[in-house]
């Protein structure tokens, strides 16, 4: 599985694909972003902690896929995602604001900042994880099935 974050204005984009046949489900797809470079949080309201622009949740592609969206409130750290299944080549794709709390405080966060946060994937098959890169992906290793 490869979990891809893409900065946006006004909306950053995380998406999540598969390159697996064995990723039937259900699985629960988490992204923590306590470790990462850039301190980040999600900013989902006017008067929390993040920076001028705000954008909460939003599904966008996939959303057949997804048995459980997430509530994510305003400096929050992590989601999870419940999905049915999630097939090769498929792809479950959803917008909000990402900002920093390092010393900058600006709006726009880079690849680097996103370094560092996680992305677990719990599945009948056990559970896996990956770190973020500097390139703002990480690639969860495939499961026993793939082998």
């Amino acid at each position: 599985m490869n979990v891809r974050f893409i900065e946006g204005a006004p909306k950053d984009r995380f998406e999540i694909s598969s390159v697996s046949d064995c990723l039937n489900g259900p699985l629960t797809v988490s992204i923590n972003l306590d470790g990462s470079a850039g301190g980040l949080i999600f900013d989902t309201t006017s008067k929390g902690a993040g920076v001028e622009v705000f954008q909460p949740f939003e599904l966008t592609t996939g959303t057949v896929l997804v048995d459980q969206a997430p509530t994510v409130m305003d400096g929050d750290t992590a989601l999870s995602l419940r999905l049915s299944a999630l097939p090769k080549g498929q792809v479950v794709a959803f917008t909000l604001d990402v900002d920093d709390t390092g010393s900058a405080r600006e709006i726009t966060v880079s690849g680097a900042e996103i370094a560092g946060a996680r992305v677990k994937v719990d599945s009948a098959e056990g559970s896996r994880s990956a770190v973020f890169d500097a390139t703002a992906q990480a690639r969860v290793e495939a499961s026993s099935c793939d082998v």
